[in-house]
């Protein structure tokens, strides 16, 4: 068991609805959701529940069909089905994969009302059409999303969290991180890109002497799991969305690494995939990233979602996503991109490593791009933009990314120079240590969680 964010928000459900709201994990498959649910309900009540549903019994599926207006005997089975004890106001039923039987889902209404239990739900593509669409959502049921292991986390799992204070410190302050332990925590970044947050790789990682090969393995069987839930759609757009997701490493290893419709399916246009990216962004199997037309006036605003960024929910996925063609990616082959010795986009693994940590955040993410037609380019290019949400006050906080210590600031500058009454703070990102440059703060990468 990780330490996990997310386990507080759990705590303070609990103790501010006291049972008249159940509880929805949403996320992909395989980031943790079934063991801090299993986790909360063993730490936090005197007894737990869980029912699996991917592989309940009819018998059990059948009890909520033939005893919902029965709950004494829907409990009492239950617990005898189990072999727990359920305790008035002392206990937590979990429907594990929920999205596997709907009609528990809408049961919520009534198990709420009942006000006996609490009642925690996880599931994966859980608001997919395929799964709601004929049953009634209950308002009894409040959502909060979850994700791979962030960078803090990471930090934790790998004994070195005690370096966040100090860093957290050097940001505020706008300090320079001594010498050494910014490369330690350069190390720490380049090999949470490497290994991702899925619990199962970084397990197999540190079980196996912090063995690359042994989390690929792990990274591969998941990127196998997601497939074969595609597969899994009804729709037409199957198809399309398999070809979306397979392609995700190419789009992002390009300069603008925005989404070309045409190079997924000839003569395709962006409304031909608006389902497929509905499913790899509602299933979170992906980040999307839109393009904000005048940022000046909001980014939510003028979302132009033709043109759409999509990167992978955690970046130890997109590697092996990458290189897809090899069964399981060496240790040699992992350790020359730790220390630089292969050729490789280290911008793709660099700008995806970032919106998952802004994600991570809670923040939506955008980008901007501005035409110049008398340069016949695009001149401005920021790859995120944050803004603080305020009708008052409204600031904006353009960031580019940078793999290289080298680079300029030309696009950022205009940027800043085109909104300069909306601009907040301006970062790049950049594997150097934190330092001021026209204005702008550069930071390093992992750093990020302080935005």
């Amino acid at each position: 068991m990780f330490r996990r964010k997310v386990y507080q928000n759990l705590a303070d459900w609990k103790n501010s609805t006291n049972g008249t709201k159940a509880l929805l994990i949403e996320g992909a498959r395989r980031i943790g959701k079934s063991t801090v649910a299993e986790e909360f309900g063993k730490a936090e009540y005197r007894s737990y529940l869980l029912i699996d549903f991917s592989i309940a019994s009819n018998a059990v599926k059948g009890y909520f069909t033939d005893y919902l207006n029965d709950l004494d005997m829907l409990f009492m089975l239950l617990s005898a089905a189990y072999g727990t004890t359920l305790y008035r106001r002392e206990s937590l039923i979990i429907f594990d994969e929920v999205q596997m039987f709907p009609f528990a889902r809408q049961a919520i209404k009534h198990l709420v009302k009942d006000g006996r239990f609490d009642y925690l739900e996880t599931g994966s593509l859980i608001s997919i059409k395929e799964n709601v669409k004929e049953i009634v959502i209950p308002s009894e049921e409040r959502k909060i999303k979850m994700y791979p292991i962030d960078f803090e986390e990471f930090l934790s799992a790998m004994g070195e969290e005690q370096i966040i204070p100090y860093i957290k410190t050097c940001f505020e302050s706008r300090q320079e991180v001594d010498r050494g332990i910014h490369n330690k925590a350069m190390m720490l970044f380049k090999t949470y890109m490497l290994v991702g947050g899925m619990p199962k790789a970084v397990s197999a990682f540190l079980e196996n002497d912090r063995s690359f090969a042994a989390a690929d393995a792990e990274k591969r069987d998941i990127l196998n799991l997601y497939r074969d839930d595609i597969m899994k759609i009804k729709s037409s757009y199957r198809k399309r969305t398999l070809l979306t997701f397979d392609q995700i490493p190419g789009f992002l290893s390009t300069h603008e690494k925005r989404i070309v419709y045409r190079q997924i399916k000839e003569n395709s246009k962006s409304t031909d995939f608006g389902e497929p990216f509905f499913w790899l962004a509602d299933s979170m199997i992906c980040n999307e990233c839109f393009n904000t037309a005048d940022p000046n006036i909001g980014l939510s605003v003028n979302e132009e979602r033709t043109y759409v960024k999509c990167y992978m929910v955690d970046t130890g996925l997109l590697l092996s996503h990458a290189f897809d063609e090899n069964a399981i990616l060496e240790e040699e082959v992992y350790r020359q991109i730790l220390q630089d010795r292969l050729s490789l986009n280290e911008g793709m693994l660099y700008e995806n490593a970032i919106s998952q940590m802004l994600a991570a955040n809670g923040h939506k993410l955008f980008f901007y791009t501005h035409y110049s037609n008398e340069k016949h380019r695009n001149d401005i290019e920021i790859d995120f933009l944050l803004s603080n949400n305020s009708k008052l006050k409204y600031r904006m906080y353009p960031i580019e990314v940078k793999s290289s210590k080298k680079y300029t600031t030309k696009s950022l500058q205009r940027f800043r120079d085109k909104y300069k009454d909306r601009i907040g703070d301006c970062y790049i990102i950049h594997p150097g240590n934190l330092s001021k440059k026209d204005d702008i703060l550069c930071i390093p990468p992992y750093m990020t969680i302080f935005l």
